[in-house]
């Protein structure tokens, strides 16, 4: 075999086991729905019920409800993954909080909600596919953990500070568990979405921060869930000796 035909590039996902963390609406439930469309068999993980089942009826896939940011229920959702679906070998963390205020303004429980969800709950949902993600690759199989992060994690915007500082976040962490666990044969890479079609932002309290987000997004016309999805997608269908370490999926006109 030529060391061509050894990568060459399978955009099947059949026999890969997914869990997508907040697969209910928006980059989430998009993710589950092109992984499924594949062949992946797909864990839809969210806080609620009626949302990840909607989806999870449409691609036959398995609705499993956890808040990220309860570690005791994160793991108990990978265990219930494991027992009916079998160890997961990708991982999508995506579920996460956007709450905008200026800095002296905003309040502290906001803040809390976004570490607790955007970096605790990534760290807490990447330990626990570690198992599942070792095992694969102890088998000479594909192992994915994909943190969906954010453009704004290189960005400065006023009002959004503690939001990027969880995404910078995030996006470094990818680059220090790829170190750790690369060697390993897994995967770990960050998907940084610009303006996107979603639901994040929808429940901003300070007084005329959703209104700062729709002008912006009138600029910068948001991309469809979709777009993150067929790169989340394509990225975990590659050979499994090449890695998309990092990927931002922008529209045209953010630049």
């Amino acid at each position: 075999m030529t060391q061509q035909e050894s990568i060459a590039f399978t955009p099947t996902l059949t026999d890969r086991i997914a869990v997508v963390t907040g697969a209910g609406t928006g980059i989430g439930a998009a993710t589950a729905r092109a992984l499924a469309a594949r062949g992946a068999r797909v864990a839809l993980l969210g806080r609620r019920i009626d949302k990840i089942a909607r989806v999870a009826q449409d691609i036959d896939g398995v609705p499993v409800v956890a808040d990220v940011s309860d570690p005791t229920a994160v793991v108990a959702a990978f265990d219930e993954v494991t027992e009916r679906l079998g160890a997961p070998d990708l991982v999508v963390a995506n579920a996460g909080a956007m709450l905008a205020a200026p800095f002296v303004d905003a309040d502290r429980a906001e803040w809390r909600r976004m570490l607790d969800v955007n970096v605790m709950g990534v760290l807490d949902t990447a330990r626990a596919a570690v198992p599942g993600l070792r095992a694969a690759a102890d088998n000479r199989r594909a192992a994915d953990l994909v943190l969906i992060s954010s453009i704004g994690a290189h960005m400065v915007l006023p009002t959004y500070a503690v939001y990027m500082a969880t995404k910078a976040a995030v996006t470094h962490l990818t680059r220090i568990l790829r170190a750790e666990l690369g060697p390993d044969g897994i995967r770990v890479r960050a998907i940084e979405p610009g303006m996107t079609e979603s639901d994040l932002g929808h429940d901003m309290s300070y007084p005329g921060s959703k209104e700062l987000l729709a002008d912006f997004a009138v600029a910068n016309p948001p991309i469809p869930a979709s777009a993150i999805a067929e790169t989340v997608a394509w990225s975990v269908s590659l050979p499994a000796a090449v890695n998309a370490a990092s990927i931002e999926v922008l529209p045209t006109t953010q630049g």
